[in-house]
């Protein structure tokens, strides 16, 4: 899959420049916090258990999640950002991977986070990663996915260290994420817009298996 091996490529050329950008994001944007707040407090009152971070990049998230007294860890494709995951959170487990093909078994965890990874993954290749979602989350596993909102496909030439990658971002509608979640045996339970007047709004939704 050339996009899958793009996105790894551009990633590991700029994991640093990536990593400074995305430094106390999270500090700055109170709504994802608050997401995020919310998914450890449904995964603590549905029994707990292991949490992914898939598309971890730096392990910001991976890090908050942790803070937020959820056994999080992180699963990347590219080793650079892995690396750097590992290196600034020592004591949390960061695996490179992908998520086209989990090496988690079926059933493994209780949550899932995609923060702004799957915008990367092509509209025909969105329905299997969801159903690979659906294979390791335990029934009635919860799921929170970040998306950019819109129609377009962005590509990026140039990544913030201002070397060239190729890598590119897929906009999409809630309605349309939803209507994949539910194909793949999902109930969407919660959607949250970011910014609805900005250029390129974020979208958070919130979904369980239903296996």
């Amino acid at each position: 899959m050339a996009w899958l091996s793009d996105t790894r490529s551009s990633y590991d050329t700029d994991a640093s420049g990536y990593a400074e950008k995305v430094r106390g994001l999270l500090d700055e944007r109170p709504y994802l916090r608050a997401s995020l707040a919310l998914f450890a407090q449904l995964v603590r009152d549905a029994g707990g258990g292991p949490v992914a971070d898939v598309g971890c990049g730096p392990g910001h998230v991976t890090g908050h999640l942790h803070d937020a007294g959820v056994d999080a860890f992180g699963i990347d494709l590219s080793s650079e950002m892995v690396a750097i995951a590992r290196r600034d959170h020592p004591h949390l487990r960061f695996e490179v991977g992908t998520m086209t093909d989990l090496d988690l078994a079926d059933d493994a965890v209780a949550g899932i986070v995609a923060f702004w990874s799957v915008i990367h993954v092509p509209d025909d290749a969105v329905p299997g990663v969801f159903l690979e979602f659906g294979r390791v989350l335990r029934p009635q596993g919860l799921l929170l996915i970040g998306f950019h909102v819109g129609d377009q496909t962005r590509h990026t030439s140039t990544g913030y260290t201002g070397r060239p990658i190729s890598v590119d971002s897929h906009r999409r509608t809630p309605g349309k994420v939803r209507g994949w979640l539910r194909d793949a045996g999902f109930t969407t339970e919660a959607e949250l817009v970011v910014g609805p007047d900005d250029d390129v709004p974020g979208a958070l939704v919130f979904a369980r298996s239903n296996a």
